[in-house]
């Protein structure tokens, strides 16, 4: 009877020790009964979005960004519509040609050079690839997003930094299981500092067979800036129009001015 009961208590000990090694263990997670491992997963994905980044800067699209802040009656009191082109010069050279940009009359708030920046980076991609290894990644299980079977993550930069300018990403993202892809993020950019930011949804979709590209981003917060001013903004953001880049081809026909003789 002692030999059992020193037996059976030793064997607690080990299975107490098993599961806090378990715990302690970030690499490694259950998830519908079956073992997920999480840092595969995550390198997957995050090179994933360094190659998406890098095909981006190969295509040309549209960007229709509309601000707006909401009164309390739900009216519309200000606005910011900047509707822009994404394409290249005969350099190769990326620039945006905005097409339309009336002028704005937001009162309330002010639309900032960080706010400009979140709407190229922040907002359509979230994690921008040279800062990959800025963040955490913390595992939080699965979810279906429509058709899509889903691991979900929340993000978070490691140290938060000092600097507006400075812009990173901070919330959650849903990752394709099958082809291990973000298809939807939901954060802010951050930090604030004395700006405040809304909380975005972007959902994409796959263009081309491949890349999963940004096509939609909403929007509808309250912003509370630290005088106590409460704001409630309202942001529709969307990109389409994507078209690979295969350059410029001139054809030159034979006696033309600028041909080269042999």
């Amino acid at each position: 009877m002692g030999r059992l009961v020193i037996s059976l208590v030793f064997a607690l000990i080990l299975l107490a020790s098993s599961a806090v090694s378990a715990a302690q263990t970030p690499a490694a997670a259950q998830a519908g009964g079956q073992a997920v491992d999480v840092g595969a997963i995550v390198r997957a994905f995050t090179a994933k979005e360094t190659e998406f980044r890098r095909a981006l800067n190969r295509y040309t699209f549209t960007r229709d960004a509309m601000l707006q802040t909401v009164g309390m009656g739900g009216q519309i009191t200000g606005e910011y519509n900047r509707i822009s082109q994404f394409i290249f010069n005969d350099r190769g050279e990326r620039f945006e040609r905005i097409t339309r940009f009336p002028l704005p009359t937001l009162t309330e708030i002010s639309f900032t050079q960080e706010d400009l920046e979140d709407l190229g980076g922040v907002q359509p991609f979230a994690l921008e690839a040279s800062k990959i290894n800025l963040y955490n990644f913390k595992y939080i299980g699965r979810e279906q997003v429509d058709e899509l079977e889903t691991y979900v993550f929340d993000v978070a930069p490691k140290v938060m930094p000092k600097k507006v300018s400075e812009r990173f990403f901070q919330g959650r993202v849903w990752v394709d299981a099958a082809d291990l892809q973000i298809v939807k993020v939901r954060g802010k950019g951050v930090p604030e500092g004395e700006q405040r930011f809304p909380t975005f949804e972007t959902y994409r979709e796959q263009i081309d067979g491949k890349y999963w590209f940004p096509t939609y981003t909403y929007a509808d917060d309250e912003l509370v800036f630290p005088g106590g001013q409460t704001v409630r903004l309202r942001m529709k953001v969307r990109f389409a129009d994507y078209k690979l880049f295969r350059g410029r081809v001139r054809v030159v026909e034979e006696g033309e001015p600028g041909e080269t003789q042999n």
